[in-house]
């Protein structure tokens, strides 16, 4: 098994309560190591200042030559041994010794009687007695720094020697680092704790989205989450509602299209089923109109299945492509290809100036769906007028006309799939629709003016385009 299909069994949760303490106990440890080591240099350091310290206080002494006591010269270097070692007081681990020319050592300080009975001190100052100088020794599991200063007198010799135990220097130390791992393994302990907690906090709306997505694998497409703070899991969680409400409008226009186009398709079928039913195989005549009645009912099947799947594409995002459109070419461009339409009295109202971010193609399909729309309520001689202005900071296209107008019970339905103004007019009502949609898609609209006669649609657009 790898290690990244170990993991995969722990929860996110787990894994960064985990990488948090790995990361602080590495940190921790890193900061226990350099406390460690910057401490022991000063235990050293302060060791060899201690040693030398003395050394040179006693040979500032010997270089004085006066005993402090009289005033006079030292009058042995036993003496000057003697008085020394009674005018100091030793630091803490620290002793010292004299081993004078006649008689026993003596010491000053508390008292060691392993070293004050360690032969390995004697023939280490034996050693030193003529050079002096500074050494380790080891007296059973303790260890010693030992200074040794030489006195001479004739062709005798005796020392000053300085000790300081190691060991219990840095057993300090040693306490010092155990209390510093006492403290860091607590520390460790509090930011793990902390560590969950606030991953739990963190993850929550991570936990509510996976809940909001199997209510909504159950069929619950209502489900939304509620949006709290203001940070980066914030935006997720408006982004993913934002994404639901996508998905559910989807679902709804799937639906709608599925039961519009059940509907609508289910007229023209029985026609067909019933003229084949009722149709004369042996009549020419009977053969030919029923297949002319039949080859027109597949056209209009065909353009319900494009319109519907016109509809259905409105919804994709790729359904607009905005670039930058003139707009005064667009609308001269809507008007000369409107002229086609029907014997009418074509106008140009008005002609914005500029350039926008358009789908070019969208926008003259929507315009002349709108012209068609309007020759359809006219007759000839009417006035049908294309124009396009700059207003409040939007782009307006229109589609004039001072034909029947539009029913006012209808005004507010007209837009809606298989809506029809009149029950008696041609098509499958999905004409505005789709003009709608269109509009939509560029983040504008699409409304129809209050005119005492005729109908004015009028398009806006944003100035950004596509949003």
């Amino acid at each position: 098994m790898t290690g990244r299909s170990r993991l995969s069994h722990f929860s996110v949760r787990q894994r960064l309560t985990a990488a948090v303490a790995v990361l602080t106990g590495l940190a921790l440890t890193a900061a226990g190591l350099a406390l460690y080591l910057a401490e022991s240099r000063r235990v050293d350091h302060v060791i060899a200042n201690g040693l030398s310290q003395e050394i040179a206080e006693f040979r500032e002494l010997a270089a004085l030559g006066k005993d402090p006591d009289t005033g006079q010269p030292f009058t042995s270097a036993d003496r000057l041994l003697t008085v020394f070692l009674e005018r100091n007081l030793p630091d803490a681990n620290e002793m010292l010794f004299i081993f004078p020319l006649d008689g026993l050592p003596r010491y000053q300080g508390q008292t060691d009687r392993q070293l004050q009975r360690s032969t390995e001190l004697v023939s280490l100052v034996q050693g030193l007695e003529a050079t002096g100088g500074t050494r380790t020794l080891q007296v059973g599991s303790t260890t010693y720094r030992v200074a040794v200063q030489p006195v001479t007198e004739a062709d005798r010799s005796g020392a000053f020697v300085v000790t300081h135990d190691v060991s219990a220097a840095r057993a300090e130390l040693r306490t010092l680092i155990g209390t510093y791992a006492v403290v860091s393994a607590l520390s460790l302990v509090l930011i793990s704790a902390v560590a969950w907690f606030i991953a739990g906090r963190l993850l929550h709306p991570v936990r509510r989205l996976n809940e909001t997505a199997q209510s909504i694998s159950e069929g619950d497409l209502s489900a939304r989450l509620e949006v709290t703070g203001n940070d980066d899991l914030t935006e997720l969680q408006r982004t993913f509602n934002e994404m639901l409400d996508r998905l559910e409008a989807a679902f709804v226009a799937q639906r709608q299209l599925l039961d519009d186009a059940g509907h609508e398709l289910r007229t023209p079928l029985t026609i067909l089923r019933g003229h084949l039913e009722l149709v004369d195989p042996h009549d020419p005549e009977d053969v030919a109109a029923t297949r002319a009645l039949l080859l027109d009912e597949t056209d209009r099947m065909a353009r319900l299945v494009d319109d519907l799947l016109m509809l259905a594409k409105a919804r994709r995002p790729d359904f607009v492509r905005p670039e930058p459109t003139d707009v005064a070419a667009l609308t001269h461009g809507v008007l000369d290809r409107s002229r086609g339409l029907a014997e009418r009295s074509w106008v140009l109202d008005d002609v914005a100036e500029g350039t926008v971010g358009l789908d070019a193609q969208r926008v003259m399909q929507a315009m002349l769906q709108l012209a068609d729309n309007a020759v359809k309520h006219t007759g000839p001689g009417d006035e049908i007028a294309i124009g396009s202005r700059q207003h409040e900071g939007r782009l307006e296209l229109w589609v004039r006309d001072t034909g029947r107008g539009v029913p006012p019970e209808h005004r507010e339905s007209i837009f809606e799939r298989f809506s029809r103004a009149e029950e008696t007019e041609d098509g499958f009502g999905l004409g505005l629709s789709i003009v709608a949609a269109i509009v939509q898609a560029h983040g504008g609209t699409v409304v129809l003016d209050e005119t005492p006669t005729g109908a004015t649609f009028r398009l806006r657009f944003p100035y950004g385009g596509h949003p």
